[in-house]
């Protein structure tokens, strides 16, 4: 038989113990993604696996917002995150620092799931992911900058995720290579 946990004893971590814990190094990119709700939930899958930080990009709606709390529920307060311009000046900062950098987007030579270990050992400085806009996806320019671009194969009609449950299965695969 099963019993549901209850909120004492998952052992969550304060948001102070999160600052202070080992993340893992990948940034999420959201280029101009429209909807404060993905946005949202982007930084809540970020404080489940520890992500690094968030950049938010363009028309990227920041904390503190009422619609990215719906759905954040408090992630907004413990993820780092910073606000760029532009998604192109947000790749070039990570590769500055020596991040890998992959846009998931259905492009020509795209590196399709299971992601292949050798292309994904674990670096010392890290990965960056850029994630697209609700329509356009991921800015042709900004795929230009990237040095690969990560595909979820889909099988239906519609061959287009929502730009948050594709945040949620790009973080877990990489997370599973970090915990």
């Amino acid at each position: 038989m099963y019993r549901k946990l209850n909120i004492t004893e998952l052992d969550r971590l304060t948001v102070d113990e999160f600052k202070q814990s080992r993340k893992m190094p990948v940034v999420v990119v959201l280029d101009d993604v429209r909807s404060m709700y993905n946005v949202g939930s982007v930084f809540r899958t970020s404080d489940a696996y520890r992500v690094e930080c968030i950049y938010l990009c363009g028309i990227t709606a920041c904390p503190p917002h009422a619609e990215i709390h719906k759905t954040a529920l408090g992630a907004e307060e413990s993820v780092d995150w910073i606000y760029f311009s532009s998604a192109e000046e947000a790749v070039s900062d990570l590769k500055r620092r020596g991040y890998k950098v992959f846009a998931v987007e259905q492009a020509e030579g795209s590196i399709s799931f299971p992601l292949p270990t050798d292309t994904f050992d674990e670096l010392p400085d890290g990965y960056g992911l850029v994630l697209g806009n609700e329509v356009k996806g991921v800015q042709q320019q900004v795929v230009d900058l990237c040095d690969g671009c990560i595909e979820l194969p889909q099988y239906g009609t519609k061959h287009s995720l929502n730009v948050a449950t594709v945040a949620g299965i790009v973080i877990w695969e990489m997370a599973k290579r970090y915990f």
